[in-house]
């Protein structure tokens, strides 16, 4: 499995597990909305995800770009009858009209350039009264560049566009407990070491491409080096997350539940 491939799609290594938790519990939390239900996961990446949705979900549906991604979910998962995967370039999706209850898309929407018209399509899809959970990092909480990703939002961003889509929705805030924002104030600190190397802010203007070597061998020490320096980094799980309605601009994570 190559650097590029782990540093974007959250790998398991021991250095990873703060990563790894904080998006476990985007699936976590849709349980209520599974039971039972056709659900369609975008990005879904290795389906870590998938298969935990289809432990209480009728079906579930996992896309993903990567042919490679979705060649090797389906044979890894052959033996989970209600768990399918197909790739495709999103959007549009290759759904039919009004046929799923549920469409999630965790830290995917972030990865796109057609992200209204993605919005557009999630609607399309879902069947009356169904829900879309979004989740994405909080513009406002970003060091630096990701240069995976094309565009980050903010809470106010988010509010707008989802409002021209949809008539119903909400906008929550992924925040963590002490142990975890201890993690992430370490991770910013880390950040801001090396980027007193580029004073300029060069490093927003350069082309992504250029960026993606730099950023996973950074990434991956950093997270090694918190590892060995703050002791709760094996310690943290889903738990340490939380949802919350206030003061969402210090959250994480923007987490959107849209009804059609």
């Amino acid at each position: 499995m190559s650097e590029t491939y782990d540093r974007e799609r959250p790998s398991f290594e021991d250095a990873n597990n703060v990563t790894v938790k904080r998006c476990f519990y985007a699936y976590e939390f849709t349980i209520p909305y599974t039971q039972g239900k056709d659900v369609a996961d975008v990005g879904c990446a290795n389906g870590y995800g998938s298969v935990e949705m289809a432990k209480t979900a009728k079906t579930v549906l996992g896309l993903d770009y990567s042919e490679a991604t979705v060649s090797g979910n389906l044979e890894t998962y052959r033996d989970i009858k209600n768990l399918s995967f197909r790739a495709c370039r999103v959007p549009p999706l290759i759904l039919e009209d009004n046929s799923v209850d549920l469409v999630t898309a965790f830290q995917f929407i972030e990865h796109i350039h057609l992200r209204l018209k993605f919005m557009q399509e999630v609607k399309r899809v879902l069947k009356p009264g169904g829900v879309f959970i979004c989740t994405t990092p909080n513009a406002k909480m970003s060091i630096a560049r990701n240069p995976f990703h094309v565009h980050e939002y903010t809470f106010a961003e988010m509010k707008e566009e989802a409002g021209k889509v949809f008539d119903s929705f909400e906008l929550k805030g992924l925040n963590g407990n002490e142990k975890v924002n201890k993690y992430y104030e370490d991770n910013q600190t880390w950040a801001k070491r090396i980027l007193r190397f580029d004073p300029l802010g060069l490093h927003k203007f350069i082309p992504s491409a250029l960026l993606v070597k730099p950023y996973n061998y950074l990434t991956s020490k950093m997270r090694r080096n918190l590892k060995a320096t703050n002791t709760d980094t094996m310690n943290i799980s889903t738990s340490d997350f939380v949802l919350q309605d206030d003061e969402l601009d210090q959250c994480w994570d923007i987490y959107l539940i849209a009804k059609k």
